[in-house]
């Protein structure tokens, strides 16, 4: 269950689903069941503010042999805007990264279609260049009524 309480199925990877079956069954967690795997220490569901707790920690512990993440500011939120950027760079639609995110409006998926320069780049080679010569019937003459008019606009 998520933002807006909607229940979401999500592929994963197999090697997160082995790890995942594995976790349960240390947990002794039967998948049939609605026993939920995430919980808190009062076996209540993990809350976002657990999920941000157990990350800390997680990011503290790496800080030692990962000096670089001392300066990073990593929150939940940030690894699921770093999932839309990668799904984007690998090519996969927007309307498809917006149904995976749950989002109800793709204008709310928009914000991660920032493209870096190497997409940019990509997109320019998969397009034909435009032919320099021959594509005009008629070369260009001094117009000053056109001119002034754009000067108008």
């Amino acid at each position: 269950t998520g933002k807006g309480r909607k229940q979401r199925c999500r592929p994963v990877w197999p090697q997160t689903a082995k790890l995942l079956r594995h976790l349960c069954m240390e947990l002794h967690i039967d998948l049939r069941s609605k026993v939920r795997v995430f919980q808190n220490c009062r076996a209540t569901p993990l809350s976002r503010f657990g999920v941000r707790f157990i990350l800390n920690e997680c990011i503290k512990r790496a800080q030692a042999s990962i000096p670089s993440l001392c300066s990073k500011r990593l929150h939940p939120h940030s690894m699921r805007h770093s999932t839309a950027v990668a799904l984007l760079k690998s090519g996969v639609d927007l309307t498809t990264i917006s149904q995976w995110l749950g989002h109800a409006d793709l204008n709310t998926t928009n914000r991660y279609a920032v493209i870096d320069l190497e997409m940019k780049r990509k997109a320019i080679e998969s397009i034909q260049p435009v032919e320099s010569q021959g594509t005009c019937n008629q070369p260009w003459r001094h117009d000053d009524t056109i001119l002034g008019w754009l000067e108008s606009l």
